[in-house]
């Protein structure tokens, strides 16, 4: 801190990226509000540790990071002449900060389970209007951006794109806290090699390797990591057991839970947020779900019992992922050998079967625009690699089925 100036600096030590400094009055504002301060209680990957057991890192810290490559890409930016005023400058750093402050507990995994259509994106808009009003009106650029209704489209693009600072962040970091060496990208080289033409994103030739690599590591990732079959099973148990939890509910059974998630477990209509809402799930993080899993472990109704079993004690069913689904009627009979097991009057609790998909590349919405050494711009797709000018290949699909494992 430079008491001379009055300045307030804060340094973070970041496993991944390093030491990243904070030295604007409104984004350390920013992080100290309690909003954000729930987001170190808010896993990155989900339940991802159940593989890898060092993927504990939380999406505090991916903002972090993120906010700090958003600094050194607008400072490269500047380098090679683009101006950038000192308020857009604050506005994209703001915008990256709170891209992801909307997240619910475990991340992805229970986004439709507890407040049913509501996407976290709008969730993070809520929030960063609130702050908004809180700091009177100076995160109204930041939203913009953030919205993308800011006429300069790339600073939109560095947030929200197929090649934008939070996927940099969140791969390598993912990469570096599991330990796949794979989706190891380097970020640094590729901020280096980004450009701005007609206020638009564009990657300098030169670049085309490194975005290649970006690209295969991220496909890497989602089968590795985020689609493990493991991980996504103890995700869909964890989900099965919030539904359960709030079907006893509805049947006006006790189940115990934090004054906080119970809050969500008697709610259903979520369609019109209100104040109420937002407060509670301004905190509501992991630890509430935790908690009641371990509770749930020893109440009466048998099937909340074992899914939270299955979780807490990491006795997960059976699970497999490949290319061609079972049809309706194996899932049935298997439904049927569950019900006939347990005991049970229905078994979708405990057989399911997921849709898993990924693009590798989506050259039609959005794609990644490079700029020649003779000034041309052209889309990645149109450079003749066959990796990215096959539609066939940037598309790819795979059925995770999981099921007890005592009905084999």
């Amino acid at each position: 801190m430079n008491q001379g100036k009055n300045i307030k600096k804060k340094i973070f030590n970041d496993p991944v990226l390093g030491f990243i400094t904070i030295s604007d009055s409104l984004i350390l504002k920013l992080i100290e509000h309690p909003y954000f301060q729930r987001l170190k209680r808010i896993s990155q990957t989900g339940l991802t540790y159940y593989v890898y057991p060092g993927s504990t890192h939380t999406r505090f810290l991916h903002a972090l990071g993120a906010t700090h490559l958003m600094q050194l890409t607008l400072q490269v930016l500047k380098q090679k002449g683009v101006k950038i005023s000192k308020d857009e400058e604050r506005a994209a750093s703001v915008a990256i900060l709170l891209h992801d402050i909307g997240h619910g507990p475990f991340s992805h995994a229970l986004e439709s389970t507890l407040m049913d259509n509501i996407h976290h994106e709008s969730l993070s808009i809520t929030f960063m209007n609130l702050l908004n009003n809180e700091y009177n009106g100076e995160l109204s650029l930041a939203l913009e951006i953030f919205r993308d209704k800011y006429p300069r489209k790339f600073f939109h693009q560095l947030i929200s794109s197929q090649i934008d600072l939070d996927r940099l962040d969140y791969l390598k970091r993912d990469s570096f806290f599991t330990g796949v060496s794979e989706g190891n990208i380097n970020s640094e080289r590729i901020i280096t090699m980004m450009n701005v033409v007609h206020d638009e994103l564009v990657i300098d030739e030169k670049g085309i390797y490194s975005i290649e690599q970006y690209l295969t590591s991220r496909l890497f990732m989602y089968w590795q990591v985020y689609f493990h079959k493991t991980s996504v099973t103890a995700e869909v148990y964890l989900i099965q057991a919030l539904k359960r939890a709030k079907d006893l509910i509805k049947d006006c059974k006790k189940i115990p839970s934090t004054s906080t998630l119970s809050y969500f477990l008697n709610k259903s209509d979520f369609s019109q947020l209100n104040a109420e809402d937002i407060m509670y799930f301004s905190r509501l993080d992991d630890t509430d779900i935790i908690t009641a899993l371990k509770d749930w472990q020893f109440v009466d109704d048998e099937i909340l019992k074992i899914l939270s079993q299955s979780i807490i004690q990491r006795k997960l069913p059976f699970s497999r992922i490949s290319s061609h689904p079972k049809s309706d009627e194996e899932i049935r009979k298997l439904k049927s050998k569950v019900e006939e097991k347990y005991n049970l009057k229905d078994g979708k609790y405990f057989v399911h079967q997921n849709k898993l998909n990924i693009f590798l590349y989506e050259g039609k919405m959005q794609a990644i625009k490079l700029l020649l050494k003779t000034g041309e711009i052209v889309k990645l797709q149109d450079l003749g690699n066959p990796v990215f000018n096959n539609e066939s290949n940037k598309y790819i699909c795979r059925y995770h089925l999981c099921f007890p494992r005592d009905i084999l």
